[in-house]
């Protein structure tokens, strides 16, 4: 099979099209013909060598893949050969034609999902789900406001807050991705490269602020975003790229709470949950994957740098 494989950190030209053994399932394992791989920053993050966990090389990239089961290994149950499913983890890495999961990281996808969409599901929409209703535990009523929402975990967030009966504002930097918020939901969507953007929010808020904010650039905005809380509101940290200043009187005044988040820290049990939630939306038609761009798998160096773009617009995502 083709796969892309690293063998030393370094920039996206360090991701290699290369033929490799194609890989068979074990006990408890499941073979999967990949259709569509989903493109996350983290992966970025892990091909440059600048993440606290890191494979050992050789190795192929990424976690979310959709397509169809090829083969099983002796105790799987839940899904058969045949099945489409999307991936939320692999054994042996999702750039590439062929990819082993074990048997919980592999979900079906409901029929009216493309494969394309499918591999746009884990990441994306487990991290929102989990910000929003693990780690901020957000209800219905509650006004949120997403930075960066015309990107993948953005489009995701929308989606779920919206079908929760939150009260959503936006964030994004171009009219295509400001036109395509609205579309999923958001009641007001601001442009984060005006200035004063935020002080509308208190505008739209009746002086009160926000009650979740998630925050996909904390190095640049964290420090705003306390002072557009509302009394007891939570910000979730779901992306930075560096260190930030905050005043904590504002955060103190508020009663307010800073909640990191990294979808890897998620226990088994709430994994269990999350993907439960997340097959009903799929199902019903509530939850709808954004796809931006589709690339093949030989131009995976250009889709590393796509995704660390600004302005971003739904998901990337390559086709072996």
């Amino acid at each position: 099979m083709k796969a892309i494989r690293v063998h030393e950190a370094g920039g996206p030209e360090v991701l290699k099209l290369e033929v490799v053994e194609d890989p068979k399932p074990g006990e408890g394992e499941v073979l999967v013909r990949v259709h569509a791989t989903g493109v996350n920053p983290v992966e970025t993050y892990v091909r440059s060598g600048k993440y606290p966990v890191l494979p050992i090389f050789p190795y192929t990239p990424g976690s979310d893949a959709a397509g169809v089961v090829l083969s099983i290994g002796a105790g799987v149950n839940r899904v058969a050969v045949g099945d489409r499913v999307y991936t939320a983890g692999t054994k042996t890495g999702a750039y590439a034609e062929l990819t082993i999961c074990t048997e919980p990281q592999v979900h079906l996808l409901p029929q009216p999902i493309s494969f394309e969409q499918g591999a746009a599901v884990n990441i994306p929409y487990a991290t929102a789900y989990r910000a929003l209703f693990q780690r901020a535990r957000a209800v219905p009523g509650e006004t949120l406001l997403i930075h960066g929402a015309s990107g993948g975990v953005g489009i995701a967030a929308t989606q779920l807050a919206r079908a929760s009966g939150l009260r959503v504002f936006g964030t994004a930097g171009t009219a295509k991705g400001r036109e395509l918020v609205a579309e999923q939901g958001a009641c007001e969507v601001l442009d984060h490269r005006t200035p004063n953007y935020l002080e509308k929010i208190l505008t739209l808020s009746n002086g009160r602020g926000v009650d979740v904010i998630l925050e996909m650039l904390a190095n640049v905005n964290l420090g705003k975003d306390l002072t557009v809380l509302a009394r007891g509101g939570r910000v979730v940290v779901i992306g930075s790229r560096g260190p930030v200043e905050i005043n904590p009187r504002d955060a103190m005044s508020r009663d307010a709470a800073i909640l990191g988040m990294v979808l890897f820290n998620a226990s088994a049990l709430e994994l269990f949950s999350v993907h439960a939630a997340l097959a009903s939306g799929l199902q019903n038609g509530t939850l709808r994957p954004v796809i931006g761009q589709m690339i093949p798998l030989a131009e995976a160096p250009r889709a590393h740098e796509a995704v660390l773009e600004p302005g971003s617009f739904g998901k990337i995502v390559l086709i072996p």
